[in-house]
């Protein structure tokens, strides 16, 4: 066969050629014509002083408000210091003294004890003779609780009123402590009972006083104190083994006082 006949096959892919430059013989501009210009080092402007102050550390607190807290501290601290102070010279002029406490009267009435049910029903009439040493202060009772016993074994106690005390003042306090049909210990029953049988038939009974109590001076008072009273050994006598009445033996009995 001839060339004519049997034309060459056309090959595929190959990029098309590229179209001619265009007249005047100018070029296709290129992406970059020249390498372009490196910018300017920065350089920031020097300290005035040579060298740069150190960082703020995080979370500080300016140096205004550190003052004002420094400020504040020191006069919450010599306000304290000031109070106390104040409190103590007034203590230490006033000289709180506490007050003395005596029973100066005390008696029984329906006085009936079962030993061998351990039972006992009474009813005493007890008078405090309260004076105030204190010749500046006055004294608040505000709360007072009364309690008659035997042993260490509690026969009856009672509330009592409160009250204030001026300076320098005797006051009288009654207390009436009933117990009607009270259970008390073998040990008690048994005491109590060979106490009356004995000569005199004197029994010793115990009284206790609790009370809240505060000191004034004019418009200062102080803060409530807990005063305990131990009036111990305060005898009162019984006819015989049987009676049902009795009353306080000898002067009037004194008392002890711990704040």
């Amino acid at each position: 066969m001839s060339s004519a006949s049997n034309p060459k096959p056309v090959v595929t892919g190959y990029p098309a050629a590229a179209a001619p430059p265009p007249a005047g013989g100018a070029a296709y501009p290129t992406a970059y014509s020249a390498p372009p210009p490196h910018a300017a080092a920065y350089y920031p402007a020097p300290y005035p002083n040579g060298a740069a102050p150190p960082p703020a550390p995080y979370g500080a607190p300016s140096r205004p408000n550190t003052i004002f807290l420094r400020r504040l501290l020191a006069i919450s601290i010599a306000f304290f210091l000031l109070i106390a102070l104040v409190i103590l010279i007034l203590w230490l002029v006033l000289r709180p003294r506490l007050p003395a406490f005596a029973v100066s009267s005390a008696s029984v009435s329906s006085f009936n004890l079962s030993a061998t049910q351990q039972l006992l029903s009474s009813d005493f009439d007890i008078t405090l003779s309260v004076r105030n040493p204190n010749h500046k202060m006055g004294i608040y009772y505000d709360s007072l609780v009364a309690a008659v016993l035997y042993g260490s074994d509690t026969i009856s106690e009672t509330n009592l009123p409160p009250f204030y005390q001026g300076k320098g003042n005797v006051t009288t306090v009654r207390a009436r402590l009933v117990a009607a049909s009270e259970y008390v210990d073998a040990g008690v029953a048994k005491g109590i009972a060979a106490d009356r049988g004995r000569g005199d038939g004197t029994v010793n009974f115990y009284v206790r006083v609790l009370a809240w109590i505060r000191f004034r001076s004019g418009a200062w008072r102080t803060r409530r104190h807990v005063m305990r009273v131990y009036c111990d050994h305060v005898p009162i006598g019984f006819k015989n083994g049987t009676a049902a009445v009795g009353t306080l033996v000898g002067p009037p009995k004194q008392c002890l006082v711990n704040l």
